[in-house]
């Protein structure tokens, strides 16, 4: 795929993604009452706790924030690139990415400011604003960047890998809600958040990274992708064919 493709992509897919994001932004930020899908949701998992999934649901909550998140994805950047410095910068960019994030995600809970739900429903601790959940966010962003090492780097089982570290970055978010400490709008604006940031940086990434670099990083890593083409000039004076090859 040549590189302009790539950042098309990833950049259609991202801003698809934050402006699904900005629009539930505004409605859950409009409001003093939840949603009613928030609420029968919440009202299903307060009905639905016994002590097993609870201690379970804690468990799997406990990964998406804090130090996991992070390892994975500086172990995700180490499958790529074949040289230690190379492994370094994928990395180092992965852990970049994972971090901005989060800077930017603490900005728009500041700007939204929107309650949690009645603490009486928690079943988990929490602390600061709930649109988006963070730790929906966290894991999601997370995820796909194992994801993107994983497609990139091609191991053995990727597909099974890849399944694994997705349910991982959604179950995360579900037990958000589960536990009571989040709406579900929270958790879905943590998910298109990270769909939205993970495009706007791999779309960076494909147009701003050096041409070599790319080509370590790409599947295969035996050529790099192809620069964009600047616009035709003369088609058939300057001596080449005018058709498109």
């Amino acid at each position: 795929m040549r590189r302009g493709e790539t950042a098309d992509g990833a950049g259609s897919v991202g801003l698809g993604a934050w402006a699904a994001f900005a629009v539930l932004s505004l409605v859950v930020g409009g409001r003093h009452a939840p949603l009613p899908l928030d609420e029968t949701l919440l009202d299903w998992s307060v009905g639905h706790r016994p002590a097993a999934a609870v201690s379970a649901a804690r468990a799997l909550t406990a990964t998406g924030t804090g130090v996991v998140p992070y390892v994975l994805v500086v172990l995700a950047g180490l499958l790529l690139g074949r040289t230690p410095a190379r492994r370094a910068l994928a990395a180092a960019l992965g852990a970049g990415c994972l971090l901005a994030g989060q800077a930017l995600r603490y900005g728009v809970m500041e700007v939204v400011a929107r309650p949690r739900p009645p603490r009486h429903d928690w079943a988990t601790h929490a602390s600061g604003w709930a649109f988006p959940s963070g730790h929906s966010t966290t894991s999601a962003l997370a995820a796909g960047l194992v994801i993107l090492a994983l497609c990139l780097r091609r191991p053995r089982g990727r597909t099974a890998l890849c399944l694994v570290v997705g349910c991982w970055g959604v179950l995360v978010g579900l037990t958000r809600m589960y536990l009571g400490v989040h709406w579900s709008t929270d958790v879905a604006g943590g998910w298109l958040f990270a769909v939205g940031w993970l495009g706007v940086c791999l779309c960076a990434a494909a147009w701003w990274l050096p041409a070599g670099v790319v080509a370590d990083l790409a599947p295969g890593g035996a050529r790099p992708l192809p620069e964009p083409a600047g616009p035709p000039r003369g088609g058939a004076a300057d001596g080449g064919d005018s058709h498109p090859v």
